[in-house]
Formats: C-alpha cells, structure tokens, sequence
C-alpha cells in the first residue's frame, strides 16, 4: 500500500559549512513540532543535528566541490557520480514528500536523484546572490526559499519560484527578539561586539586596536570592547590594548553567549555573512559590517549592500578599513545615540524570526498546492 503524502519524510540535503546547517537544523526543528517526519543527507564534513534532534536519521553520501585542476575537476565529478548513484538508491528507500537543498555541494547529488524520481524540490538561499550549487539545481526546484529581497544571479524565468522566507537562526537568538535596544546616553557606556566569523578575522585584530587609539581619551574611556579573534592573534590583541584605558575589554577566541552579547550592545563590527545578518536582523542591532574580500561571487559584500540600504548598517569595504578611516566612523557613529537607534529599528525591521516557520509553510505548501502559503511568507524577490 502506498505512503499517504503525511506519512513520508521530508528529506533536508545540507553539509559543509554551519551557513548551510544552522537555517536546516532549524527547519527540522519546526518540522517535527508539526509531526513531520524529517532525514538528513549530508556528506562526510557534515555532522548530524546531535543531542538536540536524536530522532532525524543521518544518511552521508559522496559529494565534491570541482577543483581547480584537472585532477580535482576529475575527482569532484567521480565523487559526484558515486553521491548521485547512492542518493538515486535512497530516494527509492525513503519515497520522501519533498527535499530541501540547503546549497553548498554536498546538496547537489541529493537534489539531483529528487528531481529523477520527480520527487518536489525546494531550496534555501541564504545570501544575496544565489550560490553555485543552487544555482546549478534551480531548473530542478519548483521553489526557491530566499533571506533577502533582491537575489542576483536568479535568471528572469526562474524568479516565478521565489519565496521569501527568510534565514532561520538559532533558538537562542529567536529568543532575543523582543529584547530592547538600549540607546546609547551622552555619558554613559558603550558597548560594542566584534565578531569575524566564528574565530574572529585577523584584519580586525590589527586595525581596530589601532583605530580605537585615536578616538579621544573621554570616549575611550566608555568604550566597552567585547572581541573575538583568532587564538594565534589574543596575545598581539591584547599587547595592542594595553594602557588604553577602555571602560572594559573581553577578548576571546569564541563566544559562547553570543545572542546574549548581541542583545546587549550598542554597535556590533562584523563580517557579513548570512547567518550573521539573519542574527543582527532578528535581535534587531546596529552594525558597521567589513565584508570578506574572499567570499565567493563577493557574496558578503552583496548581503551588507542591502542592509545598508534599508538603513539597518554601514558598509565599509575591507579596502577601505584603515585605522584612520575605522576611527572617524566610529567617532560620528559613537557620537549620533539617534542614528544608531534608528539603524537598530530598521535592522529590527528588517529581521524575520520566524524565518524557520515560514520556510516549513513553504515546504508543506510545495507538497500540498491546496494549502495556501500565508501571506507573510509570499514577499518575492524583485
């Protein structure tokens, strides 16, 4: 007897990176609130959802991003064929619902066997411009879950599929929503929260010492530093810090109560990665965001551009990064309480905590076309 529609899981292809992990750790979450239930695909960097989701079955498959030679080229495409061979295989063990691709490679075998079996795909985009993998497997997709409003790199006969739900971020930081922004007083302290990646980024660590010993002494004095950065770079930091006299300084390789930090300050200086974004968008905080150069398709840069726009940021290309240009930034922005209020509520604005329930509204309504998407989640793309 076949599986009513209900009764087969939703399979979730994610691997590589926590960009791709958190946002489908956080869909199987919601899913299983719903009695859905929901099997992982990933490959052998991935990790399952651990303790938190004992109940999701794990399946690893082989996948390669394409490597820069021939003989990488090579081997990424025998490991893809090997991955497409084992995830055909399972999608005729599982009959699943539906797949979601969380982008990256290690999706792309799964999303592949899918659409063989003609099995409903939809995939999440957390940046700003649609990634190489995603970008690979859109023909594939009946819809495409995006964090922001205008997605590059989406051709015109494909944007028919968006669906703008938004990126899911931890339970911790969802937490935060409603937790006020603290405007700044004229004599009272400021605290700012450095973060670059989940380690911090070496050009941090050199600059903004430097920057921050030419603000004036009185405004030192209330700036509380709180910073990570690269455990090969602490002792510099700190060496660089010394005698400052800051009203307080953290410095820490990783911290572990982040969306507690971010609720509590006034700035935060960060890269622009998604889940950064979706984090300082859902507690609703300022930030002067350094793109990583590096990223690829210079997707970090696009992510802060629409930020910016909408007011909740500040771009500062990492050419532009100086001690003295970081210093002037920070002397106008520390001295405007109004402007970084105002950012804070844009950012506020901006931000969608309940991104993991509209990506499962999506999903089942993919599965269901009878059941409509409710209208909150139907914000497309331009």
């Amino acid at each position: 007897m076949a599986k009513a529609l209900s009764d087969k899981p939703i399979v979730l292809a994610a691997g590589g990176t926590g960009g791709h992990f958190f946002p489908a750790e956080a869909l199987a979450r919601e899913l299983l609130a719903r009695g859905r239930k929901v099997e992982l695909v990933t490959d052998k960097r991935g990790h399952a959802f651990g303790d938190s989701l004992p109940e999701v079955p794990v399946h690893r498959i082989r996948a390669a991003a394409p490597g820069g030679n021939l003989i990488g080229k090579i081997n990424a495409a025998w490991q893809m064929g090997l991955g497409l061979l084992a995830a055909n295989a399972l999608m005729r063990h599982l009959e699943p619902a539906a797949v979601v691709g969380f982008g990256g490679y290690p999706s792309v075998p799964t999303v592949y066997a899918a659409a063989q079996a003609r099995v409903p795909v939809l995939l999440h985009e957390q940046n700003a411009v649609l990634g190489r993998a995603n970008r690979m497997l859109i023909a594939a997709a009946k819809r495409l879950a995006v964090a922001f409003p205008e997605i590059a790199a989406v051709k015109d006969n494909h944007r028919a599929k968006i669906v703008r739900t938004g990126n899911p971020v931890r339970p911790a930081v969802a937490a935060k929503r409603d937790a006020a922004y603290a405007v700044p007083t004229s004599d009272g302290p400021i605290r700012i929260l450095v973060m670059g990646g989940s380690q911090g980024a070496r050009v941090f660590s050199e600059v903004i010492p430097a920057a921050l010993g030419k603000l004036p002494e009185a405004m030192r004095a209330r700036i509380h530093l709180a910073q990570q950065c690269r455990p090969e770079d602490l002792e510099a930091a700190r060496a660089a810090y010394a005698g400052m006299g800051l009203g307080g300084l953290e410095l820490e390789s990783f911290f572990r109560d982040v969306p507690d930090r971010l609720a509590g300050c006034h700035l935060a200086l960060t890269r622009a990665g998604a889940s950064t974004i979706a984090e300082l968008t859902c507690i609703g905080r300022p930030a002067l965001l350094v793109p990583y150069p590096h990223a690829m398709d210079d997707h970090q840069t696009a992510n802060a551009t629409q930020l910016a726009a909408a007011g909740a940021a500040w771009l500062m290309p990492q050419t532009d990064f100086t001690a003295d240009a970081l210093a002037a930034r920070l002397t106008e922005l520390l001295g405007s309480p109004d402007a970084l209020a105002k950012a804070a509520r844009s950012a506020h604005d901006w931000g969608m905590a309940d991104a993991a329930a509209r990506l499962a509204d999506a999903v089942l309504a993919m599965i269901d076309p009878s059941t409509a998407i409710p209208a909150s989640a139907t914000e497309a793309a331009e």
